[in-house]
């Protein structure tokens, strides 16, 4: 009987700390690195997508949604229709308010846009950011979906 009721209090403890994990779980935020298809918030600086990149590294960045670069005018990642960036955005002469990436923390940013095959020059962590200099008045984001394909070896 000792033994019985043992295993079923046993049993009972298993099953209310498996349901615990599986409630934390779902209700815990999420890492950014560990989104499927991260957001890069139109309102942050530089953003992490999670990707380790290698020099010669080919990346495939595909964007979606929209966000808010001049007030009132939401657009997508593709940046606004009619202004471009200015010498003193991060990347210059490109459509203001696109996405843009880098690889890095003191990479050269490249225009990403809606979408882009890159090959990557250097090594490190691929971040993003939309092109625009005063961060705050912006609002919205877009989500990315990153493929990396490992570069041809330079002497094989």
């Amino acid at each position: 009987m000792k033994k019985s009721l043992l295993l079923v209090l046993l049993t009972l403890l298993a099953s209310v700390g498996i349901v615990i994990l599986v409630i934390q779980e779902m209700i815990m935020p999420m890492k950014h690195e560990a989104l499927t298809n991260p957001r890069i918030f139109a309102y942050r600086d530089w953003q992490s997508v999670g990707v380790q990149v290698q020099a010669g590294d080919v990346l495939q960045i595909h964007a979606q949604g929209d966000w808010m670069y001049t007030p009132g005018e939401h657009h997508g990642p593709e940046g606004h229709a009619h202004y471009r960036a200015p010498n003193f955005y991060p990347l210059p002469n490109v459509p203001g308010g696109a996405l843009i990436g880098r690889v890095g923390e003191d990479g050269e940013p490249f225009y990403v846009g809606k979408r882009v095959t890159w090959e990557a020059t250097r090594d490190g962590l691929l971040y993003m950011r939309i092109d625009d200099d005063i961060l705050g008045d912006n609002d919205g984001w877009v989500t990315v979906e990153v493929s990396v394909s490992p570069g041809e070896p330079l002497n094989p």
